[in-house]
């Protein structure tokens, strides 16, 4: 400050002198300087009589071993800087001053936890004041609950250090804490967030498993090992599991709502540095719950510098920040620094092209560590029980819909989060987001996916509206043509081994993805059944369903899956008795591929030892679903013995339907009945008679059905036979 000051007076001193040379009389000159110099005394005067200036340089000279019980000064000017910190944030000298005195223990060990709940920043924190504080951790007998408190500082504050240079240069003397039983959780983060291909040591690895031999397998070891893994996987033959629950805790609530105020009241100060992580938009009139970890971070450096260098290959990084064009980003495609906050990826075409391009596990690790605690904290974890149903979480969650549409694939935290959600969701909130994810869900083992997706869903849709309905099968038929699409395009040549995804190792055999698939056909199946008669049949649940049924009628020829299943009856009949016309051509279609499929199924099966075996109960299945329909629509003969809906005599009779086996055919068909009276009336116009019997003689029946071919119905030109 006073090299700043005295170039300050320096430079005011140089004025006059230029201002000299000019014509202007020598005596206004001298009133000039005489002005400046006054001018700048009354400011260093103002400056020194600051009692937050004063109070910090109360901090910034007090000996060490002065006591602090019963010290006023202390308490007044500790007050003082206290009322500064929550209402403005501190400076970064201020910071610097606060956390030596706190961490130096220069008036002991009482009023370091009252200092360091106070350090919130107003802009960045100097990386040497954080670097200074770490030293003394392994200097000063600091209580344990008092480090702990400074490490859950240092990561609430992390994406606002100035630089990070300093900090991973002593990677070493900070990994040297995860001994330390109670400072372990805490270390082990700030080691994630500090990683860097460099950092990992065969050494380190050892320690790490030691750990885990000792404390058991916790959750912030074995993210940490399996960033190392990322990096070194030479050195990590551990097995990582491939969905872990979250492994570092929330440690920012002493100083999140404080920061959250300061951020707010300074507005555009706060938002013009790189190295905040996000930007909170000021919405006094609104009285909702604000959702701020919702808010997408600035895409900004690491470092908030032009170029930095690798030290490990010697380098130069090109922050992300700065490129404008996917030219660019190709020129530079292998030196890319990514950015403070994972999060501002998904605001950026850019970001998401390289993560496509470059596939990075590190950054896609980070990314769904920041991803899986936003989704956390304000859907699961938030004080009112609900994430309300506000602008910023659509806004977030279809920000993130796009992002995976973009990468052709969800993020495991999504779906980690969509499992736990599925337990307390009611179904409305944000219900086209919500089922707009699950539908991105990959292949879940078929062990798992009961518990996991069928149970709460299940639920769900026999106690939700018909809208529900819609949507749930409308997200599951999209689910499983993904599902479909993925095992067309990533099976091997072998067709014994499948990927899970472009981002894992980890594999499912053939038989598990069939298995999975089948289960998911099933489950609708029934919810189908059970769902047609409690809405009654309704053609638009019904339109949907027949949907989800065109995707599982062609699994074989159109996504090469080895595999065929039938519809359930419950869904069949109601279909074939709609009265909506379009349904029954829908249902012929769908016949019509369930016979194309099986035939090529079986010549394969002929031709070929590999080929699939067909299970005899599906031939048998099929067929009699053939025979009923063609029974029903072409021949008459509806409610026959073996034609699946059999009726007493009894009770036929006393329904006063003359001629009942032909209320289903295709000219008395509810379905069809109005077009059958507009072709009686097209081909009989001087009849007054309605004769909807002579429509079945045999001209007059195949003029009727290219009638009905004419009207569009080309689902029932494959199936109904001409005469």
């Amino acid at each position: 400050m006073a090299a700043n000051q005295s170039a300050s007076g320096s430079s005011d001193s140089e004025s006059p002198s230029l201002f000299d040379s000019s014509s202007q009389p020598a005596p206004n000159s001298r009133s000039f300087n005489r002005s400046v110099r006054v001018a700048e005394k009354e400011r260093r005067k103002n400056e020194a009589e600051d009692p937050f200036v004063l109070a910090l340089k109360f901090f910034s000279d007090v000996e060490a071993g002065t006591p602090a019980f019963g010290n006023d000064n202390l308490e007044r000017n500790l007050v003082l800087v206290e009322r500064v910190a929550y209402s403005k944030g501190l400076s970064p000298e201020a910071i610097s001053v606060m956390l030596e005195f706190a961490m130096s223990l220069r008036m002991g060990t009482s009023p370091c936890v009252r200092v360091l709940k106070c350090l919130v920043p107003a802009s960045v924190v100097p990386q040497e004041a954080v670097v200074r504080a770490m030293v003394w951790l392994g200097v000063c007998k600091i209580p344990a609950s008092t480090q702990v408190l400074f490490i859950k500082w240092v990561l609430t504050i992390f994406d606002m250090i100035d630089a990070k240079d300093q900090l991973r240069a002593i990677y070493g003397f900070i990994f040297s804490f995860v001994t330390e039983e109670y400072l372990c959780p805490f270390v082990c983060h700030l080691l994630y967030l500090l990683t860097r291909k460099e950092s990992v040591r065969h050494f380190r690895v050892q320690k790490l498993l030691e750990l885990q031999s000792k404390l058991g397998r916790q959750p912030f070891l074995l993210h940490l090992l399996s960033l190392y893994k990322v990096f070194c996987p030479e050195y990590v033959t551990l097995s990582i599991p491939s969905r872990m629950k979250s492994g570092f805790r929330n440690h920012n609530s002493p100083w999140k709502s404080a920061l959250i105020a300061v951020q707010r009241r300074n507005g555009s100060q706060i938002a013009s540095s790189a190295s905040l992580p996000s930007t909170i938009k000021d919405k006094t009139s609104s009285r909702k719950r604000k959702h701020y970890h919702l808010e997408l971070p600035v895409l900004c450096s690491q470092v908030n510098k032009q170029a930095q260098t690798e030290p490990s290959l010697g380098r130069k990084l090109v922050p992300l920040v700065q490129l404008s064009s996917f030219t660019q980003l190709l020129d530079h495609m292998h030196r890319i620094e990514l950015p403070a906050q994972m999060g501002s990826l998904l605001g950026s075409s850019l970001a998401l092209q390289y993560l496509d391009c470059v596939q990075d596990e590190f950054a896609l690790l980070r990314l769904n560590f920041w991803l899986g605690y936003a989704l956390h904290e304000e859907f699961l974890f938030c004080g009112d029980g609900r994430a309300s149903n506000s602008e910023e979480a659509l806004q977030f969650l279809d920000k993130l819909l796009s992002t995976q549409h973009f990468l052709q694939e969800s993020f495991s935290s999504t779906e980690v989060f969509l499992y736990k959600f599925l337990s307390v969701w009611d179904g409305s909130l944000l219900r086209p987001q919500i089922l707009s994810l699950l539908s991105n869900i990959p292949v879940v083992p078929s062990s798992q996916i009961g518990r996991l997706l069928f149970e709460p869903l299940m639920q769900l849709f026999f106690t939700s509206s018909l809208f529900f309905k819609c949507g749930l099968i409308e997200c599951l038929n999209s689910m499983l043509l993904k599902w479909l699409v993925w095992h067309s395009v990533y099976a091997l040549e072998d067709d014994l081994d499948i990927s899970l995804n472009s981002h894992t190792s980890v594999n499912m055999t053939l038989s598990g993805f069939k298995d999975s698939v089948m289960e998911l056909v099933h489950f609708v199946g029934r919810l189908a059944s059970v769902g047609l008669q409690l809405e009654g049949g309704h053609s638009l649940l019904l339109s949907f369903i027949l949907d989800f049924y065109e995707t599982v009628c062609d699994t074989f020829l159109k996504y090469g899956l080895p595999l065929i299943v039938m519809f359930p009856p419950g869904v069949f009949f109601p279909a074939l008795l709609s009265p909506d016309p379009v349904s029954v051509d829908r249902l012929a279609y769908i016949m019509y591929r369930y016979k194309v499929n099986l035939t090529s199924a079986k010549n394969q099966e002929k031709g070929t030892e590999q080929a699939f075996h067909i299970n005899r109960q599906t031939f048998r299945e099929f067929n009699h679903y053939l025979v009923v329909m063609v029974s029903c629509l072409w021949n008459s003969r509806m409610f026959h013995s073996g034609m699946g809906v059999e009726l007493g005599e009894e009770l036929l009779l006393k329904s006063n339907v003359p001629q009942y086996s032909k209320s289903f055919d295709l000219v008395h068909h509810p379905a069809f009945l109005s077009y059958a009276v507009d072709f009686h009336h097209k081909c009989w116009p001087e009849r007054k008679d309605l004769d909807l019997d002579s429509i079945k003689q045999s001209k007059p029946w195949s003029w009727y059905l290219e009638y009905l071919h004419n009207q569009g119905y080309d689902g029932l030109k494959q199936i109904v036979p001409a005469p």
